[in-house]
C-alpha cells in the first residue's frame, strides 16, 4: 500500500520513528537584555514577522562562554533534543549550546511560509537578537541540516564554522548520479512522499491517525532500519513523542511536520553539491560527520557529496549509525573540531 510506504518513509528515512530525547540539565543562566520574550516559562526571541521562536541553553551560560553554538535538531525533534556532550567537557572549553525549536516544533509557532529561505532566515536572525556576533557557529543534525545548507548559500560570511551530522540528502538535488541512487529504494518513495504530503494531505493525515493498520510500530529496533547501535540507543532511551498518533492528531503538528518534510525533499533553489567553497582563505571549516552503518543515509552518497565539495572536511565513524549524537566520544570530537579546529582522532577518517 503506497500510503503505508510514506508513512513509513516519512519516520524511517529521517530516523525520527524513535528519536530519543532525554532532557540535560539545564545551564545556570543569568539575566540578559537580548532575551525579547518570555512565553509560559520559555525563553524565546520575537521573529520580525511577529512568530516566537522558543530557545533554551546548556553547558556553560551565553554571556559567559567562549563559543556559541546553535544546534538545529531534525524532523520530529525539538530543543530538548539530546547531544551527548558532557556538562564537564562544555564547562572545560566554556561552550554554551544553544538549541531553539524550528517553526512548528516545540514551542515555536509555526510558518506557513516555511522555505528554505525562512528556516536560514531564523537562525541568523536568533544570532542576532541574542547578539551572538558578526559570525556564529551552526551545527545540524540529520533533517535539521537543510537550514543549515540554506546558510551555506545564503549567509556564508556570518559562519564562524559548521557542522552537518548525518545530515540527510535530498534525491532531488540535480548533481546527485544516476549509478549511486537508481536501486535505492528511498530514491522512489521520498518522491512519493513529497507528492502525497503536497496533493493529498488529508488522506495522510489519516493514515497516520488511523488505528486499524498502525503505521509506525514495524520500525521499532527493526534491524532492518537502525543499525547495531542504533538499536542499542533506542533499547534504554524513550522514543520522541511529538510523533505520538496522539500528537499528530493536532493539525499545527501534522501541517508543520508535513511542510518540514515537503521543503525538505522537494525542489531546492539550489543545488549544494555546485557550492563554491565560500572559504578560500580558511576562514571558516565546514564539517560532515557520517556513521559508516548508517542504514538511513547511505554512506556511499555522503562520501560522494563531500567528494564533490572537498573544501568540506568529512568524518566517518567506523561503527556510527544514524544515531551519532548519542555518542559522547563523538559528541566531543565533534565540537573540538568545530571550535577549535582539533583534527578528528584519526579512526574517524573513512576507510576505504
Amino acid at each position: 500500500m503506497v500510503f503505508k510506504k510514506v508513512a513509513v518513509l516519512m519516520m524511517r528515512c529521517l530516523g525520527i520513528s524513535k528519536q530519543p530525547t532525554l532532557p540535560a540539565p539545564p545551564a545556570e543562566t543569568a539575566e540578559s537584555s537580548s532575551i525579547d520574550v518570555e512565553i509560559c516559562g520559555s525563553k524565546g526571541i520575537r521573529l520580525s514577522d511577529g512568530r516566537f521562536l522558543a530557545y533554551t541553553e546548556r553547558g556553560v551560560p551565553m554571556n559567559k562562554s567562549n563559543y556559541t553554538v546553535i544546534v538545529v535538531h531534525g524532523f520530529g525533534s525539538s530543543k530538548e533534543m539530546n547531544f551527548m556532550a558532557s556538562q564537564d567537557f562544555l564547562e572545560e572549553l566554556k561552550i554554551c549550546l544553544l538549541l531553539f525549536d524550528r517553526a512548528g516544533y516545540g514551542e515555536s509557532d509555526p510558518n506557513p511560509k516555511r522555505s528554505l529561505k525562512s528556516e536560514a532566515s531564523d537562525i541568523e536572525e536568533l544570532a542576532d537578537k541574542l547578539q551572538l556576533g558578526s559570525k556564529f557557529f551552526v551545527l545540524g543534525v540529520s533533517l535539521g541540516c537543510y537550514p543549515v545548507w540554506g546558510c551555506l548559500r545564503r549567509t556564508p560570511n556570518r559562519l564562524a564554522g559548521v557542522a552537518l551530522v548525518v545530515p540527510y540528502i535530498n534525491y532531488k538535488w540535480p548533481s546527485l548520479p544516476s549509478d549511486l541512487t537508481k536501486d535505492d529504494y528511498r530514491k522512489g518513495l521520498s518522491h512519493w512522499a513529497v507528492f502525497v504530503a503536497s496533493h493529498a494531505p488529508r488522506l495522510l493525515y489519516w493514515w497516520l491517525t488511523q488505528k486499524l493498520f498502525p503505521s509506525s510500530t514495524v520500525l521499532d529496533r527493526n534491524p532492518a532500519f537502525f543499525s547495531r547501535k542504533d538499536i542499542e540507543v533506542l533499547k534504554i532511551t524513550p522514543g520522541y513523542q511529538l510523533l505520538s498518533q496522539n500528537k499528530v492528531r493536532d493539525r499545527t503538528v501534522f501541517d508543520s511536520l508535513r511542510r518540514d518534510f515537503v521543503v525538505a525533499f522537494g525542489k531546492w533553489d539550489f543545488d549544494p553539491l555546485e557550492l563554491c567553497n565560500p572559504y578560500p582563505q580558511r576562514e571558516s571549516t565546514v564539517h560532515i560527520w557520517q556513521g559508516h552503518e548508517d542504514k538511513v543515509v547511505p554512506v556511499q552518497l555522503q562520501r560522494h557529496v563531500s567528494g564533490k565539495l572537498p573544501w568540506i572536511r568529512y568524518h566517518e565513524v567506523p561503527d556510527g549509525g544514524h544515531l551519532l549524537v548519542y555518542d559522547s566520544d563523538v559528541c566531543e570530537a565533534i565540537l573540538r573540531s568545530l571550535v577549535l579546529g582539533e583534527d578528528p582522532p584519526q579512526m574517524y577518517r573513512p576507510q576505504c
